[in-house]
This record gives structure tokens, sequence and C-alpha cells, in this order.
């Protein structure tokens, strides 16, 4: 009887384990520390939902279980990481795969058009940073005609007018976005209205474009509880929208095949051995990443932004300017040599959490400390917690230029992706564009701030602020 009630109970505490073990909510990822599942079927999405955004959700994660933390999104593991030494411990410098399209990937399941492996991939990022250099060399003259066309508007404006600050660069970097990735075509301002009108709509909506800023809250908010297919009129909206915008990257294709010279990016493309399905991708790309990923507008939205809240910062940008440039206007050689104005852009990034997601499969078993990572694990960088960690950076939540001068802010920046070889074709690309923007504006410009805002910022894929920024200008004399 004894022996009986040994075993029942042995079974009872076997059987109890076994249980806790195969049901999700009972258990970390892999043993490292992390939240259990709210729901067994969703894991933590709600949670993600209820904090607003990833981001937010991955901040509240780490500060609760240190530097590597674990959470579920449906039923599978996702490990972030969410400082330096750790990230430094798992990046892999010779990896080419999108962050986001991992993530896709990964959770949903997702495969892009584009194909290929490894190999493919290099290809393709040897084909995009010469695309973007060559596209550069030859538009930039174009590019600060664009500029000074938005510099001579803001200094009409009345010494104390507001202006907005997202309005108007959005529509320069969909101006600069469009003629240099897709051509003159879009030199006309209807073109670009109708472009911009149906990329928005595209982009508010579907995982076909897959780089879109906003898909994380639309993946928490729309796709999974179903509310996106509910609405019948939205999905029809979205559907005409990219019928129309696919419309359009066809036509520009077909009327800048026979062309010789590649003046514009989408000329690149044509003479690769990119199927026209791969080039029509790589337009939605180019246009959606340059704008929304990590690139123009965001890049130059907090720049001008931050430099209205520091007139220090203004002038030594202006008295760089004088010792490089003199009296010329600022050219693509030159632009190396500002480095303060490198170091201003580097802080933006940094300041404004520019990029606070990123990601890696983890594609053998792996190990971060002392924690074992599974093979096929998500791998999240916590990107937007690394960059404002007080542990990396001195006064993190400061705007600080000057701590670029420090090898080792720099090293960490370089790390992470922001800067140096690490850095996409699409963000030097940026930077080079956000650097015409900056030097145009402080040689002729004061920017100050607009009293009593509070500029909040959106952290999705990209961080934006939340609402429209204002700003107020007046003339160097």
């Amino acid at each position: 009887m004894l022996d009986f009630a040994i075993f029942a109970v042995t079974f009872v505490i076997i059987l109890v384990g076994a249980v806790l073990y195969l049901y999700p909510s009972s258990r970390s990822a892999s043993g490292i520390p992390g939240l259990n599942p709210t729901e067994e079927k969703d894991g933590n999405i709600q949670d993600i939902v209820n904090q607003g955004s990833l981001h937010e959700f991955l901040a509240c994660l780490h500060g609760q279980f240190g530097p590597v933390a674990s959470f579920w999104f449906g039923g599978r593991p996702v490990v972030s990481l969410g400082s330096v030494d750790q990230l430094r411990q798992h990046i892999n410098p010779n990896r080419t795969t999108d962050s986001f399209e991992t993530m896709l990937k990964s959770l949903l399941g997702y495969r892009s058009g584009m194909g290929g492996g490894a190999t493919e991939a290099v290809m393709r990022k040897k084909l995009y940073e010469s695309a973007v250099n060559n596209t550069l060399k030859e538009n930039f003259p174009l590019l600060l005609k664009l500029v000074e066309e938005l510099v001579g508007k803001w200094k009409s404006f009345p010494k104390d007018q507001h202006t907005p600050l997202c309005a108007h660069l959005l529509g320069l970097a969909m101006k600069a976005v469009t003629q240099l990735a897709l051509g003159d075509r879009f030199q006309n301002d209807a073109e670009v209205i109708g472009f911009r009108k149906n990329h928005e709509a595209v982009s508010e909506f579907s995982l076909i474009i897959p780089f879109t800023y906003q898909i994380w809250s639309e993946i928490g908010k729309g796709y999974l509880d179903g509310s996106m297919e509910k609405s019948s009129i939205r999905k029809e909206h979205y559907e005409s929208a990219l019928a129309e915008m696919e419309t359009v990257l066809m036509s520009v294709a077909k009327d800048r095949k026979g062309q010789r010279s590649q003046t514009a990016f989408v000329d690149a493309l044509l003479q690769s051995n990119l199927t026209d399905r791969q080039v029509i991708k790589s337009f939605s790309q180019t246009v959606d990443v340059s704008l929304c990923g990590c690139n123009i507008f965001p890049v130059c939205i907090w720049a001008v932004h931050f430099l209205s809240t520091s007139e220090e910062v203004q002038e030594k940008l202006h008295q760089e300017l004088e010792d490089v440039l003199g009296s010329e206007p600022v050219s693509l050689d030159k632009i190396p040599q500002l480095r303060y104005f490198q170091q201003v852009l580097n802080e933006t990034v940094r300041t404004a959490k520019l990029t606070p997601i990123a990601a890696q499969l983890q594609e053998n078993e792996g190990k971060v400390d002392q924690h074992i990572i599974p093979k096929e694990t998500l791998v999240i960088y916590a990107l937007g917690v690394v960059l404002q960690d007080a542990d990396t950076w001195s006064r993190p939540y400061k705007f600080d230029p000057d701590r670029f001068t420090e090898d080792s802010a720099s090293k960490s920046f370089s790390l992470l992706g922001f800067s140096g070889s690490q850095a996409c074709p699409e963000l030097r690309f940026a930077y080079t564009v956000a650097t015409v923007v900056l030097s145009t504006v402080v040689r002729q410009l004061k920017l100050h701030q607009v009293k009593g805002q509070v500029v909040e910022a959106r952290s999705e894929l990209v961080s934006t602020p939340k609402d429209d920024t204002w700003i107020t200008v007046s003339k160097r004399s």
C-alpha cells in the first residue's frame, strides 16, 4: 500500500511536471529569464499591444529581466538582447539578411518574392550600393536644387510663423526619392502626389511591401485580431492603391528600359539580372525604406528638430561649413570632411532611437553570457533600449553630438549598424541627403523651438514624431 502511494505521488509529480513543461504559459523560453505567455495561442502579443509598441514592450521587458530576456510570439519563443555587451557576443558582421524580413519570415511564415540565399543577398547588396552611389553622383545638383527650393520657402516666412516640419520634410523626401530612384517623370508634382497617396494607402494596410514602419503596430492591432479583414472598404482601397502603384512602376520600367546611361536608381536595376518582378519589388523597397524605414524623412525631421533646441550646435555646424567650404556650396566630395555634421547625424539617430528594432534568426545553437539560444530561435536586437542604455552612453537622454568625439561611442554605434561598413546603403544615402539639408538650412537660417511644444515619439520599426513638429526660423545676418 505504501509502495502504491509512493508510486501514485511520483506519477502525479511527473504528470504535473510534464503539463507544466508542455503548456506554454508555465515556462520561460529555453530557460532564459523573461515572460511566460499570457495566452496559450497568442503568447505575449496582447502585452505588446498594451504597451503601445514593440520597443516600449522591450524597454519594460529588459527593465524587469536584464539584458537577455525572452517572451513569446504566438507559440514561438523569442529572445531579446538589450545591451552592447550582449549584442557584441551575438552579432555576426558577415550577415547580410534584412532584419525586418527575418522577423516576418520567422513569426508569420512570410516569404519575400526576391528568393535566393546568402550569395544572392550579397550580390543584391553590392548592386544596391553601386546603384545608390552612382545615383547620388549623377543627381547631386538636382538634390541641391530641391533642398534650396524648400529653404527658399522657409526664408519667405515671417519670423514668428510656425513651420510644420513633418509635412515639409516628407514632401522633400518624396520628391527626392521618386526623382532619384525612378527618374525625371516625377518632376511633375501631380505624379509625386499621386504616388505618395497610393504609397501611404498600401503602407498603411499590408505586408505586401515588407518594410513599412507601421507593420508591428498593424500586426498587433489589425492582422492578429482580424480587424483588417473585416474592413472591406479599407481592403478595397488598399487593393486599388496597390494596383495603381504597380501600374506606375511598370510604366517607369518600360519607359526607361532602353536607356543606356544610369542616372536613376532604377536604371541600375533594369540593367542587372533581376527579373521584372524583382525590379518592381526593389522599387517598392527603395521608396518605402528611404521614406519610412530608417532614412530620409525621419533622419531629417529629427535632425532639424534637435538643432532647433540647441543654438550652440547650430553655430558649430555653421563654423565647420565656413572652415571646410568657405563660400562654395556643399559637394559630394566635401561631405566626408564635415566631421561635426556626421557627429550630429549620429547623435540624432541615437537620441531619436531611429531604428529601435532589428533581428536575426539563430541558424545554429548559440550562447550569450551563460544562456543557450536554441537553433531557429528569433533573436531581436532591442536597439532602442541599447541606444539609451546608461551603461553605454553618459546622460543618454541628452542630445549631445560631442559624445562622438570619443572612440568608445563611435565603436558602439558602428557595432549597431548605424555607421561605418555595417551601415546599409539606404542609411548612407539618407545621411548624405540630411547633410545637404542641414548645411543649406544652417547656412541661411537659424532654427528656433516653439515654446511649450512637447514632441513625443512613435516608436515602431522606425521612430517618428506622433504629431507634426513645429519650428520657427529667422534669417542669418
